[in-house]
């Protein structure tokens, strides 16, 4: 049942991304759109876990191994069509990004922050569903990994 809820949710991420690729309109668009539905994934299912680890949502074993299951699959996403130089933040006439410039200027950077994002939802997808302990300790690293990007690679919210 999870599988199938994994694949349904690759699925419906990838056709968030044909249809956001099939509107865009400046040059960049597509690519943005494209990563910002990857991203609303990653948050929407941190969002479940979060609330669970938090104690505002009671914890559930299977909905937890889930969310972290989606998680662990869209921190999995072939994403070099969703970064071309120049989607940043401050080129003219893109979409509205948080990505900074630092992005393309230190690309091993960001590829070692991607992997230590994969590395720990892959811990957390292993534990999510083995009570709310273990959800609770491997949370830790995705969250880290999380935050290492935003620090170095996406500007404040204005």
């Amino acid at each position: 049942m999870i599988k199938k809820l994994t694949v349904a949710a690759l699925f419906g991420a990838l056709g968030i991304t044909a249809v956001a690729i099939a509107q865009d309109e400046g040059p960049h668009d597509g690519a943005i759109k494209g990563r910002q539905a990857m991203f609303q994934t990653y948050g929407f299912n941190m969002g479940i876990l979060g609330a669970m680890a938090k104690g505002k949502m009671d914890y559930n074993a299977d909905m937890a191994a889930e969310a972290a299951a989606n998680l662990n699959a869209a921190a999995n996403f072939g994403q070099s069509a969703m970064w071309p130089e120049g989607s940043d933040s401050e080129t003219p006439g893109n979409a509205k990004t948080r990505a900074l410039p630092a992005i393309w200027s230190d690309f091993p950077g960001v590829l070692e922050k991607s992997k230590a994002l994969k590395d720990a939802s892959a811990v957390l997808a292993a534990e999510a569903g083995n009570g709310l302990d273990a959800l609770k300790s491997a949370m830790g690293g995705v969250g880290d990994s999380c935050k290492g990007c935003h620090d170095d690679y996406r500007a404040e919210k204005k």
